[in-house]
């Protein structure tokens, strides 16, 4: 948008009062195009020239100065006072051609006074006003045939025409493209001296009307001129050109080069003044789309006048719906603020019906849509305050419109019309929730402070659509990040007591909103959740995510659980029982290798999550259970997942499962055989016999290569847990075999590079195990120089906490003494 136009039929006063720079500028326009059209049009080209470096002062971003002020003030003084020329009477010293050279030379001089105070000009701008004012200045007008006026110098020598009126017109009719030139050439001569007279100018218009459509660039563009310039003659030319056939030829010439489309959208402007073919030009298809381009186009001329034709149009309703469509919303506003009660209606339906982009949404947020809109809704009558309501509602959908729209009060009036039991307000009660769900996502809502308890109240007393608007308005709200207290009071107001039986809703829609606002509270309050709700709760989530099609159910269910504490044990118990592992590890492997969306990703942190619980180091029992149930295959999976949580809590239970594998792998002696089992039969690492699912080895679980390649990656947020699952295979009597498989799985480079991008927890557990690894003489020997750099520079520059397991290693590596004080 971003150009202003005046509401229709507004007043542009000529007054001498001192007007504001833009308002002075539009005035002298104004007063420039009616001296060319009337009085000064012998000196037309002159003043063409000059509205087109006025145009270009238009378009200056800086404050204009005083001595600009005075020189605009000047000139418009000049121009107004040669309207009373035709007036004034003349002796037999003055005729009236001498007074207009005499206006056209005043006019030059208030020229040169804005070249002086327009010091900020661009070089080709200033040449182009120095060469008309001296033009200007230096004008000669001459009386020729009968009295005719033209500048001196102009095309025409004043030689006698050899051809007629009726010769030129047949040219243009019948003639190819070259003859054609050649008629026009002369038609230009004869109009500009005036030759053509009212008997003939019906002809020579049908004539140039019918051509315009079949010719080609130059001539078409010519034509075009011609046309404007006999339209400046009297209005019932301009009526033999506004047929609707050469509407629409002029039109399509809007979309064309800059010349042709400047012509096309002037000679429109000319036509427009007669109420009667400015109907006829907004019914012309793609005519007020092209306008609309041509307002917001490059080219100062054309976009001044479209923005004139726009405003003249504006006038017809309907016009003004095909130009918001176009993108132009300030008619549409102004109506929204000026119009009649009905227009005000009208204007609001359109926006409720529109398919708006962002941009539009903006624009008329910005041209002062929401404050009409809300005005209407507050005190109009029924018919007003839906259509405004079905207006904000497709507003609402902007972020600044939003804001907007609380700033404005709107949310009392809404909740309201919820809590009201009128019949005849019934049917604003879904928009009216519509809108505060969409109000809901920005933060500003949280201002109002009780809101979110207004609508838990309201959440049994509603309809479906409405629950369901309410509910995501709450979910809105609760994920805020300033939120606390919010939350704090919905807990206070037995919210999650009151989600609970929307957990049977036989609406998808509505199920799932309460799922996600349960999953929103219970991440804060998970011990409120089991306390107001029983563990009972526990039992649905598995009974949805069992049943339920939607991942995002499943999601929020298990989202839900992945955020009971894992220190209630009563809960694991119970989950273990309703058979939620075996579940999760099929859903695992029906989602790891599926496209992954935000759902799926969703799905998988909470998988890995909850496994956590199953896993726990201290309760050996619950890790064979999980671990015959395919826990371990199912986490070596989650560490290809795309999705770095999932990864790191992946690695945190593997890492809980490991610490016990050195104790569950010992060789025992067999009852019957004295002879131990084979070598190639036992674990490289831990020297015993190792079964994933009853020892839970990484090794032979195959999880080392996912381990690395976390490592290796670019992410960073799940190195401390990976280094942790890679540290249990370097425990004491382990250490050598254990970092030998970390080698060969390229573990090695991997862990020194976290000493450089790895966080502060991340490069301590790298550090320990590295003093280890180095421990190993191949070790030191092949990565040993890799490593000393990082080392040393660590040293002196990381955290001191580093300093002496630094040493350490740095010792293994003969570059230091084991006691040295060094560090």
């Amino acid at each position: 948008m971003g150009k202003t136009l005046p509401f229709a039929g507004a007043s542009t006063s000529s007054s001498s009062s001192p007007l504001i720079f833009p308002a002075l500028l539009s005035d002298v326009l104004n007063s420039l195009e009616e001296s060319a059209a009337g009085v000064l049009a012998p000196a037309h080209p002159l003043l063409h020239r000059l509205k087109l470096l006025l145009l270009e002062l238009r378009r200056r971003e800086t404050p204009a100065p005083l001595p600009m002020h005075k020189a605009l003030d000047s000139l418009r003084a000049v121009l107004q006072r040669s309207f009373a020329l035709v007036k004034k009477p003349t002796g037999p010293l003055v005729s009236p051609i001498e007074l207009i050279q005499e206006s056209v030379q005043d006019i030059g001089r208030c020229l040169g006074l804005l070249l002086l105070a327009w010091t900020d000009a661009e070089v080709d701008v200033k040449e182009k006003m120095g060469a008309l004012q001296k033009e200007m200045m230096s004008v000669k007008l001459d009386s020729k045939r009968g009295g005719r006026v033209e500048i001196s110098g102009g095309e025409a020598d004043g030689g006698e025409i050899v051809q007629d009126v009726e010769d030129v017109v047949m040219g243009i009719k019948r003639g190819e493209e070259e003859e054609l030139r050649g008629a026009l050439e002369v038609l230009e001569v004869l109009i500009r001296k005036r030759l053509v007279g009212e008997e003939e100018s019906e002809g020579v218009i049908q004539a140039l009307v019918s051509r315009l459509g079949s010719a080609k660039n130059g001539c078409r563009l010519r034509i075009i001129v011609l046309l404007r310039r006999l339209a400046d003659t009297n209005d019932e030319y301009k009526e033999m050109m506004a047929n609707p056939e050469a509407l629409s030829s002029i039109v399509k010439s809007l979309a064309r080069n800059v010349d042709e489309s400047r012509e096309a959208v002037a000679l429109l402007l000319q036509l427009a003044d007669l109420a009667k073919v400015r109907q006829r030009i907004g019914r012309v298809q793609g005519c007020i789309m092209m306008l609309v381009t041509l307002l917001n186009g490059s080219d100062p001329s054309a976009s001044y006048d479209a923005g004139k034709l726009l405003a003249a149009l504006s006038s017809n309703t309907q016009n003004v719906l095909l130009m918001a469509e176009a993108g132009f919303c300030v008619p549409l506003v102004q109506y929204l603020k000026e119009g009649s009660d009905m227009n005000k209606i009208l204007m609001a339906s359109a926006i409720s019906r529109m398919e708006l982009t962002d941009e539009m949404k903006a624009d008329l947020g910005k041209e002062g849509s929401i404050e009409a809109l809300v005005k209407m809704f507050n005190s109009g009558k029924m018919e007003a305050k839906l259509s405004a309501l079905n207006a904000i509602r497709n507003l609402s959908c902007l972020k600044e419109n939003n804001e907007r729209l609380i700033n404005s009060g709107v949310i009392s009036n809404l909740l309201q019309v919820l809590f009201s039991v009128t019949s005849v307000l019934m049917t604003l009660r879904e928009p009216a929730s519509a809108i505060l769900a969409s109000l809901a996502k920005s933060e500003i809502i949280l201002q109002r402070k009780d809101t979110a308890q207004q609508m838990l109240s309201l959440l049994n007393l509603s309809s479906p659509e409405i629950q369901l608007h309410l509910l995501n308005a709450l979910n809105s709200m609760a994920g805020h990040s300033g939120a606390k207290r919010i939350r704090a009071k919905m807990k206070e107001n037995g919210a999650m007591q009151l989600l609970v039986p929307f957990l049977f809703n036989t609406n998808d829609e509505i199920r799932i909103a309460a799922l996600i606002l349960l999953f929103n509270l219970s991440t804060y309050f998970a011990d409120e959740l089991s306390g107001q709700s029983g563990e009972n709760y526990l039992i649905v989530m598995v009974d949805i995510i069992s049943k339920a099609s939607s991942e995002m159910e499943k999601a929020a269910a298990l989202g839900i659980i992945s955020n009971t504490p894992v220190s209630d044990k009563k809960a694991t118990q119970l989950l273990m029982n309703a058979n939620l592992l075996p579940l999760l590890v099929t859903l695992t492997g029906t989602i790891s290798t599926a496209p992954s969306t935000p759902t799926r990703k969703w799905l998988l942190d909470s998988i890995a999550t909850v496994m956590l619980r199953f896993t726990v180091p201290s309760d050996k029992k619950l890790q064979k259970v999980s671990a015959s149930q395919g826990i371990i295959p199912c986490l070596v999976k989650l560490l290809s997942a795309n999705s770095i949580v999932a990864n790191s809590r992946a690695a945190n239970s593997l890492a809980q499962l490991s610490q016990n594998t050195l104790f569950l792998s010992k060789v025992k002696s067999s009852r019957w055989f004295c002879v131990p089992p084979p070598a190639e039969k036992l674990c490289g690492v831990h020297k015993g016999l190792c079964v994933v699912k009853s020892t839970f080895c990484l090794v032979k679980a195959g999880a080392l290569s996912p381990l690395v390649q976390i490592l290796e990656g670019k992410e960073r947020e799940a190195d401390e847990a990976v280094l942790g699952a890679l540290s249990t295979l370097l425990q004491d009597p382990i250490f050598e075999s254990g970092s030998d498989v970390i080698e060969e799985a390229s573990g090695v480079r991997a862990v020194i590079r976290i000493l450089e991008v790895g966080s502060l927890k991340a490069q301590e557990k790298a550090v320990w195990m590295l003093e280890r690894i180095f421990r190993v003489g191949a070790h030191r020997s092949k990565y040993g120089e890799a490593a000393q750099h990082l080392l040393i520079e660590l040293a002196q520059k990381g955290d001191p906490i580093l300093k002496p397991m630094i040493a350490k290693i740095l010792a293994h590596l003969q570059l230091l003494e084991m006691q040295s004080s060094f560090f």
